[in-house]
């Protein structure tokens, strides 16, 4: 009769887990090795740098509508360290028109790490001062949203080394894995996704097939029929999100 009365405290809970112990026959947990450890946190520090460098890309975004949007269009992409650093030293226009034309190309220069030709940076120039000329900032020079604006940009530059420096880590550890080489030799998977995938999916020699590796992941299909009624078959989305993920990128880019 004990059986049929609800009772629940934690020394019950703790001793029926005891006793669970001896009376089911529980498969031993499968202990990966350190390496697939190390890249699982080191993925998901990757996955959550991204995360905040979106976030911090959409804040920049919006500030700078108020002060210089236009910079927007001075590089082929809104992104990346020399765009970064161009927004922080000129978050509003009049920071252009202050610098004479040798100022202006000193610090388009000092920009970017990587060589620029004269051509290059004297059509950068050009193309700022344009850009210049045609913005109407919300805001005066003194506004403290350039304080904002610069902060956001230091933010990026930081999240993004920080990124790198993850990413170097990744692949110097799935290098010797005899998998790594497999990855990258599918089209659309670089060492960034490669890296990736081990991290999320660990060591898959602990899975027994196929099946189990999709049910992980949560491309498996569900399968419905009753009677003469049968559904159509779609992917269960149970598993691992940034796994697949991960894989919709690979797909999307090859």
């Amino acid at each position: 009769m004990d059986s049929l009365r609800v009772r629940k405290t934690d020394k019950i809970d703790a001793k029926k887990l005891a006793i669970s112990q001896f009376t089911l026959n529980r498969k031993s947990s499968y202990v990966q090795e350190e390496t697939y450890q190390n890249l699982r946190d080191l993925s998901r520090f990757y996955q959550n740098l991204t995360e905040d460098i979106v976030r911090m890309k959409n804040r920049l975004h919006k500030v700078l509508q108020v002060t210089f949007p236009e910079l927007e269009q001075v590089l082929s992409k809104p992104t990346g360290e020399q765009y970064w650093n161009l927004i922080i030293t000129f978050p509003i226009k009049e920071l252009v028109f202050e610098l004479s034309e040798a100022e202006l190309l000193k610090a388009i220069r000092k920009s970017t790490s990587k060589r620029i030709s004269e051509k290059r940076l004297t059509s950068l120039a050009d193309k700022l001062l344009v850009l210049a000329n045609q913005s109407y900032p919300a805001v005066k020079k003194t506004s403290p949203i350039l304080e904002e604006v610069r902060y956001y940009a230091k933010e990026l530059l930081r999240l993004d080394e920080r990124r790198q420096v993850i990413l170097e880590q990744m692949v110097s550890l799935a290098q010797p894995l005899p998998e790594y080489e497999i990855l990258l030799s599918i089209p659309g998977i670089a060492e960034t996704i490669a890296t990736s995938i081990i991290g999320k999916l660990g060591d898959i020699r602990r899975f027994q097939s196929t099946n189990q590796i999709n049910a992980f992941i949560g491309i498996d299909l569900r399968h419905y029929e009753a009677g003469n009624y049968l559904a159509q078959e779609h992917i269960t989305k149970r598993g691992n999100p940034y796994a697949r993920l991960e894989l919709n990128f690979a797909t999307h880019y090859s």
